[in-house]
């Protein structure tokens, strides 16, 4: 396999672009990243288009050729990914494979969504699943866990919320998240109670936004950029239904991370800055553990510690994640990894992690019998 480099990153801001077309909105960022990579649109290869609602809401298909049409890219082979929440970071393993495999020396990975829509109601795992007819929405499956976390291990509702208050102040310092003015526990608390115990404020909102990368292997990149970010690790796997029913931990989160790690040569104690799926803040205390930064049944107090706040050891979300940044689905994976560009190339911002030279991203999507559908881990570093 060949090395790996991200040669330039583009995302829109997250929030509200209700006069903004679906198709418009995703070229935003593939006009951006072709000039921040300095790459001609003729030089891209193959390209990977995300999105994981649009089908649904607006009868999308096959958006990833006109996304591209806009700036100039056709004739090439143009890939439209679904993947729940893992869409974008899907994508990316995708284009990440081609170039490492050596088919491709360039690739472009847009991750687009549009959810600020009337009457769009709860992400679910579909109307036809026998779990969600019997109640069992995203909020729902992610209180279980909160509820049964707590009762394992001590941790408290105000712990949680925490995670809400952390990711907000982070955001405030981020122009293109979606909600920036500060929280308080409080606040959280008492926010409107969503499926006991999480409140609106422990919930990631719905966003519109997009976000693009461009990969190009590693013995050409300079050619590009002279700031390339290399991929050390991609990995993609799925959940399983072969050990009992956990209510607490993903078994596929420890999982992705092991392998991860393991092919990127780093550990734990390498990583700098990250970004996980807060999809609701007692995700994010859980992705601590898998990810090796605390051991199990320790993350809500790692968390209180202060160590994942920026100034901390290990700063998680600095872009404010899912629960202040926004959560457009198809983009939110993409845009994690764009965050990681930014802070290893020192452009972050208010937000920039000191010294920041390995990156990890992790994201994860749709449960399902007790483990997760797809979990997705990214490691960048310079």
């Amino acid at each position: 396999m060949r090395e790996v480099d991200i040669i330039g990153v583009g995302m829109t801001p997250f929030g509200k672009h209700v006069n903004t077309p679906f198709i418009e909105l995703g070229g935003v960022p593939v006009l951006e990243v072709i000039k921040n990579a300095g790459i001609k649109p003729s030089e891209i290869q193959v390209a990977f288009c995300s999105y994981a609602l649009a089908g649904q809401l607006f009868g999308v298909a096959v958006a990833g050729q006109s996304i591209l049409w806009q700036a100039g890219i056709n004739k090439i082979p143009v890939v439209n990914i679904e993947n729940a929440c893992t869409s974008g970071s899907s994508a990316f393993h995708l284009a990440w494979s081609m170039v490492a495999g050596g088919v491709y020396d360039t690739a472009l990975v847009v991750g687009v969504e549009k959810m600020v829509v009337p009457n769009f109601g709860l992400i679910s795992s579909g109307d036809t699943e026998l779990d969600t007819l019997e109640g069992l929405v995203t909020p729902a499956s992610f209180a279980i866990r909160a509820s049964r976390y707590m009762e394992q291990h001590g941790a408290t509702p105000a712990q949680l919320a925490q995670v809400a208050v952390k990711n907000r102040y982070h955001a405030s310092l981020n122009p293109y998240a979606q909600f920036r003015d500060a929280i308080t526990i409080d606040d959280v608390l008492n926010s409107p109670m969503i499926c006991d115990p999480l409140t609106k404020l422990s919930c990631c909102p719905n966003a519109d936004g997009a976000a693009a990368v461009i990969l190009c292997s590693a013995e050409k990149s300079a050619r590009y950029t002279s700031k390339p970010v290399r991929v050390a690790a991609s990995v993609l796997v799925t959940g399983n239904y072969e050990n009992p029913l956990e209510l607490v931990p993903w078994e596929t989160d420890f999982r992705a991370c092991r392998l991860g790690y393991e092919q990127a040569g780093l550990g734990p104690e390498d990583v700098d800055v990250a970004e996980c799926h807060d999809a609701f803040t007692i995700a994010e205390i859980l992705h601590y553990e898998a990810m090796g930064f605390c051991p199990v049944g320790e993350g809500a107090r790692l968390l209180e510690s202060g160590e994942t706040t920026l100034g901390g050891k290990i700063p998680v979300n600095p872009s404010g994640g899912l629960l202040s940044k926004g959560h457009p689905v198809g983009a939110t994976a993409v845009a994690q990894l764009v965050e990681g560009v930014w802070q290893l190339r020192g452009e972050a911002g208010k937000r920039q992690v000191e010294n920041a030279q390995v990156f990890l991203a992790h994201c994860m999507g749709g449960d399902k019998d007790g483990d997760t559908r797809s979990c997705t881990i990214n490691i960048l570093k310079i």
